[in-house]
């Protein structure tokens, strides 16, 4: 038999807590994420090449999140701009940053950023990679590497190179391949590959390591000449083309890439459900073909992996803007 004063403590407790249940608030369940739509930003104009990658994993990624993804252009200083703006940004997961080569080549062209290209990002994966194409003006004597090289000899000046601007991953390319080639090459800066195209096919300059989805419909339409691929692979689309590797350069291989990131400190259980997402999205054959046909190459993989290849281009980058004098318009 339990004694009188047992009884009453233990209807005192009850009291007491029931009391309080009723007096303090629900403690409340964090929210789960996302709970609304999330930003994707672009550090280039409607229309390039990361702007079409980037709304394609939009939109499929919006399915997978259940959430719409908003691609939101921030452009300015080679996506200097849009990098500073997500590396500022709240790290909750909903604003997230196309995070390309570029960024990795500002990280030792730009004398000061805004941000910091490692320290300030949380990868979440790899998207895609794009070769360049070295292409010359068909006009040309010039069918090859070999025959690039030839001409470029017999020029009092050289050959002239065309990029979308200095230090670009086209600038870039064209100044890997000079160095290794020991080759005398002027750099022609435009702003943007829509104006270089347009004097390459004039003949105002003569030679360009163009991405390929800008170069490739004038390769097919024979309006320009493709001569090689700098990817370490041919691509699919010019199976005939060789490598930069194949022609007398072994272990060349330059891409654009993109892949996705969040701003540092982001929640480990958000990234680890954004790789998922964007794993599942790289693996539709509808978005795999898509890029296929931009002449891409889909990715994925780790935020591990991705950090690992940002590490490595930072450094590879870092000698070649050293050794070519390359700076930031």
């Amino acid at each position: 038999m339990i004694p009188p004063t047992a009884s009453r403590r233990r209807l005192l407790a009850l009291a007491t807590a029931l009391l309080c249940n009723a007096v303090l608030p629900a403690r409340a369940e964090p929210a789960a994420w996302p709970s609304k739509p999330i930003k994707l930003v672009v550090g280039y104009a409607a229309g390039g090449a990361t702007d079409v990658v980037a709304r394609l994993v939009a939109v499929r990624l919006g399915e997978q999140l259940g959430q719409p993804v908003l691609v939101d252009n921030r452009t300015g200083a080679n996506s200097n701009v849009g990098a500073e703006a997500v590396a500022r940004a709240p790290a909750d997961g909903y604003t997230l940053y196309v995070y390309t080569i570029a960024n990795t080549i500002n990280a030792s062209l730009y004398a000061r950023l805004g941000y910091d290209p490692v320290k300030d990002f949380e990868p979440v994966g790899l998207i895609a990679k794009i070769p360049n194409i070295l292409v010359v003006n068909p006009k040309l004597p010039i069918r090859s590497v070999a025959d690039y090289l030839r001409f470029a000899k017999e020029q009092p000046d050289g050959i002239t190179f065309a990029s979308s601007g200095s230090g670009s991953s086209i600038h870039l390319s064209g100044e890997m391949f000079k160095m290794k080639a020991g080759l005398k090459m002027l750099h022609v800066p435009y702003r943007g590959s829509a104006p270089a195209i347009t004097d390459l096919l004039g003949g105002q300059v003569q030679s360009m390591f163009d991405n390929m989805p800008s170069a490739l419909p004038h390769v097919q339409g024979g309006r320009l000449r493709a001569i090689a691929i700098t990817s370490a692979q041919r691509s699919p689309l010019l199976p005939d083309v060789p490598t930069v590797a194949e022609s007398g350069y072994p272990g060349f291989d330059v891409q654009s890439w993109f892949g996705l990131a969040a701003p540092a400190g982001t929640p480990h259980p958000v990234i680890e459900r954004l790789n998922a997402a964007l794993d599942k999205v790289m693996a539709a054959p509808e978005v795999r073909q898509r890029l296929r046909d931009l002449g891409a190459t889909p990715e994925a993989g780790t935020p591990e992996q991705m950090r690992a290849l940002a590490a490595a281009e930072i450094k590879r980058w870092r000698e070649v803007v050293k050794a070519s004098g390359a700076k930031a318009e």
